[in-house]
């Protein structure tokens, strides 16, 4: 009885033993994977990219006169005639940075038809005889696309020129050395960048 006690009462002192270096190993494993993975890699990733890519590094900001009026990586909306003009936003009240989205309505919900068909005729009657494009009527998920479609400047160009009384000639131009290529020549369409368009434009006609 007593020998049977004894290797009974070592048997459950060593699987406490067990459990508790269990424990601790599981504890110590979650603390020094935070520290590496949440704090040490994030901390050391931003360092090395502010050295080897400081304007994406610091969100693509556009300055001009020593002021951010933007980023290339964020819509914003344009309405004089003057302008190219983004596409349409479902972010927040449109554009909103903080609330980025889309408008998640099916293709058979009556208010996105209602909205598309509007927006389709003002543009139908902009620029008569020619296909409206559809990133001009359709919002994209993020609501905070910075990017059109060359087509879709092309056929903005009209009111663009008649607006700053320019030659369409001169605009096409204009259009097609700010169109970016496919990245790598492989991945996405090409696309136009819509501030840094606008702000070639205003370079373009000082």
């Amino acid at each position: 009885m007593n020998a049977s006690g004894v290797v009974s009462s070592t048997v459950h002192t060593q699987d406490v033993q067990t459990e508790h270096s269990v424990w601790r190993t599981s504890v110590f494993f979650t603390i020094l994977m935070t520290v590496l993975f949440g704090l040490a890699y994030p901390l050391a990733l931003t360092a090395v990219s502010g050295v080897l890519f400081p304007h994406k590094a610091a969100g693509s900001l556009i300055e001009r006169n020593g002021q951010v009026i933007g980023s290339e990586l964020l819509a914003q909306g344009f309405d004089s005639d003057q302008y190219f003009h983004s596409r349409p936003s479902a972010a927040g009240n449109g554009y909103d940075a903080a609330s980025s989205g889309g408008s998640n309505l099916a293709q058979s919900n009556g208010k996105l038809v209602q909205r598309m068909q509007g927006d389709i005729d003002k543009l139908s009657a902009e620029n008569p005889g020619h296909p409206v494009q559809i990133d001009a009527v359709t919002t994209s998920g993020s609501g905070l696309d910075p990017d059109i479609t060359p087509d879709n400047a092309y056929f903005q160009a009209p009111r663009v020129a008649r607006a700053r009384r320019m030659a369409l000639q001169q605009l096409s131009e204009l259009i097609r050395q700010n169109t970016q290529a496919r990245t790598f020549g492989l991945l996405g369409e090409p696309r136009v960048n819509v501030l840094e368009l606008n702000l070639a434009l205003d370079a373009a006609t000082k």
